[in-house]
């Protein structure tokens, strides 16, 4: 008997993403109990059965509603049910800057990278890839915001960045599996939240339809031209290199979109923990318009400074 049509189109693109996999490789499935998760992890079990894959569970607690324990539990008792190789709740501590949604999302990769798999399926669907690519544009985040979620992003995985939403609620249905409801997910106080049920609503009914698989396809596009810029980047920045300066007469003549990739890719190299835009564009102004100013000041108590035509990224007592 053929599977229901939903469930068939999750587990073929559970199968594109588990062959970019070694057969030895530790697969986990980051399942949250919401029907994009947990169609995924049904999806995940049947191909890596047959492609004799290890298939476990992986479950965050973020300790963020009453009775989480409770509902983590019971998320695991379905994933045993639906047959994964071992199931691991990880209760997480929430706190940090950033506010509560970028706390949490920073709590849970930190624990599920610890759980040590060699890749961890995401169940990111489309309608989160337009929901990211819109994010991305209202704050001006610049394009590598814009280009949204990769699929292939080492140790992340994810394989329904191609699927919507519907699907993933359509599969659990065909696999009579109940999904657990975040109340989180409709609460408006989330800017993702208002994005899903007010923002992306309005354009679908403005523009008739397609935009969030319109938006996705935006972040596909850039995603293949951020790769190029980055190659060439990587090239430019391996011939600007003095020992651990940087010359900058090999990096005046660059476009502007070059350049300030090779100061990015520089500076991480050299210690940075993060960058903003802001960041990169005063450093590259050491480079394109010099008047012999003072370092900047940059995030991990680094300075980048420019002296003798090179460019020097140091703590301020070196």
């Amino acid at each position: 008997m053929k599977p229901h049509p939903a469930v068939a189109a999750i587990r073929v693109a559970v199968r594109q993403s588990l062959a970019l996999v070694d057969p030895g490789d530790r697969i986990a499935v980051a399942v949250s109990g919401g029907a994009d998760s947990l169609a995924l992890a049904a999806a995940a079990r049947h191909v890596g059965g047959k492609l004799g894959l290890r298939v476990d569970g992986l479950i965050v607690d973020h300790g963020l509603q009453e009775e989480s324990a409770k509902t983590a539990a019971l998320v695991a008792d379905k994933l045993i049910e639906l047959g994964l190789d071992d199931v691991v709740v990880l209760p997480v501590t929430v706190t940090g800057a950033g506010g509560l949604e970028a706390a949490a999302r920073r709590a849970r990769y930190t624990a599920l990278r610890a759980a040590f798999p060699s890749w961890v399926l995401l169940g990111h669907t489309l309608d989160d890839q337009a929901e990211t690519v819109l994010l991305g544009l209202g704050r001006g985040s610049g394009p590598r915001s814009i280009a949204g979620m990769r699929p292939v992003d080492h140790p992340w995985l994810r394989p329904l960045l191609g699927i919507p939403r519907t699907t993933t609620r359509e599969a659990c249905a065909a696999l009579d599996l109940d999904p657990w409801q975040d109340p989180h997910n409709t609460d408006p106080r989330f800017t993702r939240v208002r994005l899903r049920h007010e923002a992306l609503p309005l354009l679908e009914s403005i523009l008739q339809g397609g935009v969030a698989g319109a938006l996705a396809r935006t972040a596909a596009q850039l995603r293949d031209d951020l790769s190029a810029l980055d190659a060439l980047a990587a090239d430019a920045l391996t011939q600007a290199t003095v020992d651990t300066d940087l010359d900058v007469a090999h990096l005046t003549p660059q476009p502007p979109a070059i350049r300030r990739r090779v100061l990015r890719m520089w500076l991480l190299q050299r210690g940075t923990p993060e960058l903003t835009d802001a960041h990169l564009r005063a450093v590259d102004d050491l480079i394109s318009h010099w008047h012999g100013q003072r370092g900047t000041a940059l995030p991990g108590g680094l300075v980048a400074r420019r002296a003798h035509g090179r460019l020097t990224c140091e703590a301020p007592d070196t």
